[in-house]
């Protein structure tokens, strides 16, 4: 009796961790607001780079088109990582937390926080955190890094939706 007691107890503690959505761990701080959610399109960029133990391939940064629900182009997403809209705002931000994608062949999720704006007016002009969830592909490649190769550029297609949260 005991024993199914403790067994129905850990069951049910292990489906309410499984219950938590994947989102949970990125989520904005409390209170912020959702300005814009875009979706991307484009590619990660990979550099074949030598280091310590060998040869693999490093992110050098993405190449994307955002854009609205309406699937109107709004703006880019480049090195930096940097989101640029047509308004004129732009923001470049910094890596607060990262989880992997439920599909292992894709990116992972990330919570950024924004280090710098550009422009006075726009909608990224608030900006101060930012979410990429719903991540397909962009993984780097599991091979052809090696010394004949190094310095070569892979660019890999994936798509995300990027949600930008300010107060």
């Amino acid at each position: 009796m005991k024993t199914t007691a403790a067994f129905a107890g850990l069951a049910a503690l292990a489906l309410t961790a499984q219950a938590a959505p994947a989102q949970d761990a990125l989520s904005p701080p409390p209170g912020s607001n959702l300005l814009l959610e875009a979706h991307a399109q484009g590619v990660q960029v990979y550099v074949c780079t030598k280091k310590e133990n060998g040869f693999v391939w490093v992110l050098d940064g993405p190449a994307a088109a955002l854009f609205n629900a309406k699937g109107r182009e709004i703006g880019t997403h480049g090195k930096g990582p940097m989101w640029t809209l047509a308004d004129g705002s732009a923001i470049v931000g910094e890596l607060v937390a990262k989880q992997d994608a439920p599909d292992k062949g894709s990116i992972p999720w990330l919570l950024l926080k924004v280090k710098s704006h550009t422009g006075t007016f726009g909608t990224l002009t608030n900006a101060e955190t930012v979410r990429r969830i719903d991540t397909e592909g962009g993984v780097a490649p599991p091979d052809g890094c090696d010394e004949p190769n190094q310095g070569d550029i892979a660019r890999i297609r994936y798509s995300a939706m990027y949600q930008f949260y300010g107060q």
